[in-house]
């Protein structure tokens, strides 16, 4: 069933094509297109599907939420976005996070997300504990996503977008990339995921367990052996997980 999308005026269209440019000009100064990648994805995946809290309205930029320890350093991309977003003050903050996360998609190769405006912002952060935990395995993951209201598939294909950027030992108590190039959105992940651990490249418990899994390894072997059909379920994931709890199904 389509989605039932809030009307935009031509005012806010205006503001989230600037926004884009400036967000774009960002990342290539930067290099932090990960980082936006973080910020909108955590943002998005407090959803709860049984509570209808949680989920990608803005409260990111409160300081409650951002001393989640899951957020560890996401306080750096919301100063970095903040000088942009007051050129752009019609947008909400939820709808501002999320062009960042499609925009550090697209401007390193990765597919093209669809976006649709009109997130209305909220006052109070979801509870903590709401976010995956990387040295958790396979049951874990399920329990996380599917409180979101997304699928096996999703699963998958959201964590090939580790193909982008590190974890900092500072942030996550891990360190090091997980592909040879972290600022290439590719299906690098999965094959170095699948081709066994290399130095200097990282593999987490949540990784590895994408391949002790009856539904989820067919799914890395297929993404790993056709970029295509990766980019074609994650566009898809992205999108659902942008739009958790936004806009009536």
């Amino acid at each position: 069933m389509a989605k039932n999308y809030p009307p935009i005026t031509q005012q806010y269209e205006a503001a989230v094509l600037k926004a884009r440019r400036k967000i774009r000009a960002l990342v290539a100064e930067k290099h932090c297109s990960p980082l936006m990648l973080r910020l909108a994805w955590h943002s998005a995946g407090t959803f709860d599907v049984k509570t209808k809290t949680g989920g990608p309205f803005g409260t990111m930029k409160l300081a409650a939420e951002l001393a989640h320890g899951a957020n560890k350093g996401l306080d750096i991309a919301v100063k970095l976005l903040e000088p942009i977003k007051e050129q752009v003050p019609i947008l909400s903050y939820g709808d501002f996070y999320q062009i960042a996360g499609v925009v550090a998609v697209e401007v390193t190769g990765g597919p093209e997300i669809p976006f649709h405006a009109g997130r209305v912002d909220k006052l109070e952060p979801p509870p903590e504990g709401r976010l995956p935990d990387a040295v958790k395995g396979c049951d874990h993951l399920r329990e996380v996503f599917y409180a979101m209201g997304l699928s096996d598939k999703d699963i998958v294909a959201l964590s090939g977008a580790h193909t982008l950027g590190k974890a900092h030992k500072g942030r996550s108590g891990f360190e090091g990339p997980w592909t040879t190039n972290h600022l290439v959105f590719d299906n690098c992940y999965f094959k170095e995921l699948l081709s066994g651990e290399k130095e200097g490249l990282l593999q987490l418990p949540s990784d590895k367990a994408l391949l002790t899994d009856s539904v989820f390894r067919p799914l890395v072997e297929k993404y790993a052996a056709d970029e295509d059909a990766f980019f074609a379920d994650y566009a898809e994931a992205h999108l659902k997980l942008s739009e958790l709890g936004f806009a009536d199904a």
